[in-house]
């Protein structure tokens, strides 16, 4: 296989980033507005809570990208302008995406939880995206370390490497099933997408050991640290994440 893998559509050559990424955007916006449709605050206010989290996503997937690749950005200016114009990070999307609903909910004066409508829309819409970073190869810099393990992938550099993209769709796929299932037990308004966040950090902190990244921070990368503090503002809730406690026994 050679990278970035081109897809063709009619006779159009479109690389896979681009596709993929379109894909992820228009499929998890989709599966929103299918969602909110259930949702239990009015439009309008919901209208304002979408705006804010874009908002927010928007702007921590660019600070979180700066920081994680902080140093290659104090090489040069056009560094850091590739960077802000076209570096982004999941993580920093969600976590941006958190404050920024948060804030919104604080202005408008919304007090009920409203994530969990986004939850099966991110995890779509990451997991087809990984699959555009996968086939987009090198440049897109989420490929793994070097490995001598027999799935190991040749990016184009004639090393085999951790196909870190895969293990992350892998991954998302398996959180999918457990958060299906675990919606079928006691939880409250709010608990799904602290699961999926919980869950989501949990890898990314994992994961990124494998990566060949710029680790500053006592050995860990931006991207790490800022799990590690998304984790630190959940952890009340990682142990409710595994209580399996039926629904009825929760009835008066």
């Amino acid at each position: 296989m050679s990278f970035p893998v081109y897809l063709w559509l009619g006779s159009w050559r479109i690389h896979p980033h681009i596709l993929f990424e379109s894909l992820a955007y228009a499929i998890a916006f989709r599966l929103v507005l299918r969602n909110v449709r259930q949702d239990t605050i009015s439009s309008p206010q919901r209208s304002s809570v979408i705006v804010g989290g874009m908002v927010g996503a928007l702007v921590g997937a660019k600070v979180l990208v700066l920081l994680q690749h902080i140093d290659v950005v104090w090489q040069s200016w056009e560094n850091f302008l590739l960077l802000l114009l076209q570096g982004k990070t999941v993580v920093g999307a969600l976590l941006g995406g958190l404050i920024g609903v948060e804030l919104t909910k604080k202005w408008i004066g919304v007090r009920r939880s409203t994530g969990d409508a986004f939850v099966y829309p991110l995890i779509v819409g990451t997991a087809v995206g990984r699959i555009g970073c996968f086939l987009t190869g090198l440049s897109d810099r989420t490929y793994g370390i070097a490995t001598s393990l027999p799935w190991g992938v040749d990016f184009g550099d004639r090393i085999p490497r951790h196909p870190t993209q895969l293990y992350e769709v892998i991954f998302l796929l398996i959180l999918m099933i457990f958060l299906f299932i675990r919606s079928r037990y006691s939880r409250q308004e709010g608990d799904l997408f602290k699961f999926y966040a919980i869950a989501y950090l949990g890898f990314r902190l994992s994961i990124d050991f494998i990566k060949p990244d710029f680790h500053p921070f006592l050995g860990l990368t931006a991207i790490q640290v800022a799990c590690l503090l998304g984790l630190l503002y959940y952890s009340r809730s990682i142990p409710q994440m595994f209580s399996f406690t039926p629904i009825s026994a929760r009835l008066p």
